[in-house]
């Protein structure tokens, strides 16, 4: 893949500014990387829902970290990332197609909610605080007729970038560190404030070498990388105004930095009318009947909110033609 070089003074080529995954490498040294950069998606994936703001930024988070950790892999399918706790948010799932569809929802206890709020040390680490006890688990799904790869992690520590550290270290196959932020800033069109997010990957490769010193200068590197992807600011990782290539010429460009051509995503649901219609023709019609409310079937889907209708009119047709 074509990429180019920012070793010299920074550019910023035609890309838009929000909802992609920019990929790069840092030159003449085995680290490369994805900056992902959520505007416009994140914030319809949450006003779907009327999340409160802990369980919004939740999820926010939730929706970045699957983008960024989808794009170190190479699959056809759907990369999905899910937590599931004994905590007021039992449960958030975020997936993303390996098209760039990203989707996300979040289950959760208000009364519960409301009481961990209040405590003023779940800002500063809501994992323990909103989530629990409980487990953070990573899926590829390729289809039917391939092997699921899935691999889960307790929720350890304070945030979920310290979760998924820890599923890093107790990986053999991937050495890599994250920088994770939400917030919300003005949205363009005027309409109140919009959430956004933002996630730096750096992630280390084999060194080309496998001497004494090429070992100890692909360390030296490695380290360098990291203290570079600290120093990033939870402002520049959401600036609307900081273009992706500039912001990765900001942080890298003293070892030099190479970028290639971004990957689009999009807010996009799976859910349509057909797959319910198959949901329901897989139960016994007589079970159907029970979840009538006022003469007739209505299914939600958690991730978008959209709501599909079935009156008898269409329920007999399903079982004529199943």
């Amino acid at each position: 893949m074509a990429g180019l070089d920012f070793t010299g003074e920074p550019r910023s080529p035609r890309q838009p500014p929000d909802d992609l995954i920019q990929p790069f490498q840092i030159e003449g040294r085995a680290v490369r990387g994805r900056l992902v950069r959520l505007g416009p998606l994140v914030d319809e994936i949450l006003h779907r829902h009327a999340y409160p703001d802990p369980v919004a930024a939740m999820l926010a988070e939730m929706v970045a970290l699957a983008a960024v950790l989808s794009a170190a892999l190479k699959f056809d399918g759907v990369f999905t990332l899910q937590t599931k706790g004994d905590g007021a948010i039992r449960m958030m799932v975020a997936d993303v197609t390996s098209t760039g569809d990203v989707r996300g929802y979040a289950q959760f206890d208000g009364e519960r909610l409301a009481a961990a709020s209040a405590d003023p040390e779940t800002a500063s680490a809501p994992v323990p605080h909103l989530l629990g006890s409980g487990y953070l688990a990573f899926t590829v799904d390729q289809g039917p007729h391939t092997e699921r790869y899935q691999g889960i992690v307790e929720l350890s520590g304070e945030t979920l970038v310290d979760c998924v550290h820890h599923y890093f270290r107790q990986s053999e196959q991937l050495q890599a560190d994250i920088k994770l932020a939400v917030g919300r800033e003005a949205r363009t069109d005027g309409g109140g404030l919009g959430w956004r997010a933002g996630a730096l990957m750096v992630q280390r490769m084999p060194p080309a070498g496998a001497s004494a010193t090429v070992a100890e200068e692909a360390e030296e590197d490695w380290r360098r990388a990291l203290a570079l992807t600290a120093s990033s600011t939870p402002g520049e990782l959401l600036d609307p105004a900081l273009a992706p290539n500039d912001l990765l010429y900001r942080l890298f460009h003293e070892d030099g930095v190479r970028v290639f051509a971004p990957g689009a995503l999009r807010a996009a649901c799976r859910c349509s009318r057909e797959r319910v219609e198959r949901v329901l023709r897989s139960m016994p019609r007589s079970e159907i009947e029970t979840l009538k409310v006022d003469g007739a079937v209505v299914v939600t889907c958690e991730f978008c909110n959209d709501s599909y209708r079935f009156s008898d009119e269409d329920l007999d047709r399903l079982y004529r033609t199943s």
